[in-house]
């Protein structure tokens, strides 16, 4: 993973760990926030960039777990 997406990823799991429920991640709208489904139902999402994403799952309204980085152009 490139440099500079390295630290756009950093930013985004500091927002994710400084959130106290899924809503505050909505905002920048940039962060394109979305409820997964199929083999990823019960995961949300968030963008680093076109390519790379945040996958994670919420339990008790503010409890991120399994965290992880997806390069969806390879996934």
């Amino acid at each position: 993973m490139p440099p500079t997406i390295q630290r756009l990823a950093l930013r985004k799991l500091l927002m994710i760990d400084h959130a106290e429920t899924i809503n505050d991640l909505s905002l920048p709208p940039a962060n394109h926030l979305e409820k997964l489904s199929h083999d990823r139902q019960g995961q949300y999402s968030i963008r680093i960039n076109n390519q790379y994403r945040i996958c994670f799952a919420i339990r008790n309204g503010n409890e991120f777990y399994d965290v992880e980085i997806v390069d969806y152009h390879h996934g």
